[in-house]
């Protein structure tokens, strides 16, 4: 008995001395875990990245769906400057995305701004803390990008492919030739390196490729504020070698550049979409109805055809002096507005935007009531300023700002720089009598004579019913107010697109 006792004795002392060691260990864990979550909060606090501030920082940190969207009455997108997607020809802003933007506005009934992303590298980024209610451009939708926003319905369906030059002599080479100097295969890739924006869906893709052929693969990074079309003029250029871009994109460029080669494809087809914040449910659900409804149109295909099929316009642009992603210039009317913009103290991006609506740049234009050249003075008017050939250019701009100047006496009552410039111009367009008119009805109802916006446009409007101008106030009669409204509105919002693309 005393020995088992003996034995239970020992037996309970090293059940003992093993619980101890592990209670010891589990504490001591225990306090590691802790002090190492200390410091990652500690690292958190003072900004560091961490996985978990990675992910949320893919989440929405601002929220707008389409009701507070319509009750502002703006929607707001942000896209890129690019050869196909937004950009300035001949003083219009075009472009795909511009284009479809324009539609979808009107659809919602709303107007339409659009922010410029400087960097495409902060497209989500930009989203998610409400730069704009959506993303406009071409976008791929990728498994990891889909934790981060919502795409709508794709708009078309392209492959990614590889962008690279072709052999100097390659007019005069037969294709198996040509095929033996350029990466013909993506196993080639592992002695090549590629250039790619680091967050593209190009470089997932190279990431992937890298897994699929066991590999890795040289990638040098390029900044994200180098568009796509540029980057593939780099690689024309001889800057780098290679690069990867979406074959339709590749296709249209190829047009201007022959030199390309891109037949080496790089991944199955992929959907090409755009992107929503994932708390704007409503306005997914506004945008996937209306490309539904826009795809079984005609319209919407001659868009696509018009910036990715079309070669002949492609190249007429890429040359033209007057895209704004080769030169600072609008028309080639610049300097004469330039000149006669400093007499009257605007922007001479703002007269150029008016002299767009009136004639679009045609020196020759004349319409059906008589109004003649690049500004459209009627000829009464045309000799009260002195121009003795309204279709000689210098003489046309030169007295439609006379005029301009003239119109604009009359609203020194009026305070703010940028309203005055509207009354002038609704003047200019309508007759200084009927927006004296206008002026005299906001007054009487109360809201404010001397602002053009929300107040004395909207009565400029009602000039067309029999309530308005018969009105004891009004001098001038009838007006189709839609006219003068929609003048001032077209030059301003033509004015901001001026704004991003030409320097002042």
């Amino acid at each position: 008995m005393i020995q088992d006792y003996g034995f239970f004795i020992s037996l309970f002392s090293l059940y003992y001395r093993i619980m101890y060691k592990l209670l010891s260990n589990l504490f001591i864990g225990s306090l590691i875990l802790l002090t190492a979550c200390s410091e990652e909060n500690k690292r958190t606090d003072k900004g560091e990245t961490t996985d978990k501030i990675n992910q949320d920082s893919t989440l929405p940190k601002f929220s707008r769906d389409l009701e507070a969207i319509k009750e502002d009455g703006v929607l707001h997108a942000i896209t890129i400057y690019n050869s196909t997607s937004y950009f300035l020809y001949r003083g219009e802003p075009m472009g795909f995305e511009y284009e479809l933007l324009s539609r979808l506005a009107n659809d919602l009934d709303l107007e339409l701004k659009i922010t410029i992303a400087e960097d495409i590298d902060e497209l989500f980024h930009m989203l998610n803390r409400g730069a704009g209610d959506l993303v406009a451009y071409g976008l791929t939708i990728t498994e990891p990008r889909q934790k981060q926003v919502n795409f709508t319905e794709h708009h078309y369906v392209t492959h990614q492919t590889l962008v690279q030059r072709m052999p100097d002599n390659w007019r005069s080479l037969p294709g198996y030739k040509i095929e033996k100097n350029v990466v013909s295969n993506t196993l080639e890739l592992m002695e090549d390196t590629v250039w790619v924006r680091e967050k593209t869906s190009y470089a997932e893709r190279i990431k992937n490729l890298q897994n699929e052929i066991g590999a890795d693969i040289p990638i040098e990074h390029i900044e994200g504020r180098i568009p796509t079309d540029e980057i593939i003029r780099m690689v024309v250029d001889g800057e780098i070698e290679r690069t990867i871009a979406d074959y339709n994109i590749a296709a249209i460029n190829k047009t201007y550049y022959p030199i390309l080669h891109i037949d080496t494809r790089i991944s199955f087809a992929q959907r090409i979409a755009w992107a929503v914040r994932k708390n704007s449910p409503q306005l997914l659900k506004a945008i996937n109805k209306w490309i539904s409804k826009e795809k079984k149109s005609d319209d919407y295909y001659v868009i696509y055809n018009k910036y990715f099929k079309n070669r002949k316009s492609f190249r007429a642009r890429i040359r033209s002096d007057f895209y704004s992603k080769n030169s600072n210039a609008i028309s080639k009317f610049d300097d004469i507005i330039k000149k006669n913009a400093e007499r009257i103290g605007w922007d001479w991006r703002l007269l150029c935007s008016q002299v767009y609506q009136e004639s679009r740049f045609n020196p020759k234009a004349k319409s059906w009531a008589g109004a003649g050249g690049l500004i459209q003075l009627m000829p009464a008017t045309a000799k009260e300023v002195g121009v003795s050939n309204s279709y000689d250019p210098a003489q046309n701009i030169s007295g439609g700002v006379t005029y301009l100047n003239r119109m604009r006496d009359n609203f020194a009552s009026v305070e703010d720089s940028i309203q005055k410039i509207k009354f002038t111009l609704a003047a200019f367009n309508c007759g200084l009598g009927h927006v004296l008119d206008a002026k005299r009805l906001t007054k009487k109802n109360g809201k404010d004579p001397n602002v053009w916006d929300n107040n004395v446009e909207e009565y400029i409007l009602k000039l067309k019913d029999k309530k308005y101008f018969l009105d004891d106030v009004v001098k001038y009669g009838f007006v189709r107010g839609e006219e003068p409204y929609n003048y001032v509105r077209d030059i301003f919002l033509r004015y901001d697109h001026y704004k991003k693309f030409i320097e002042r």
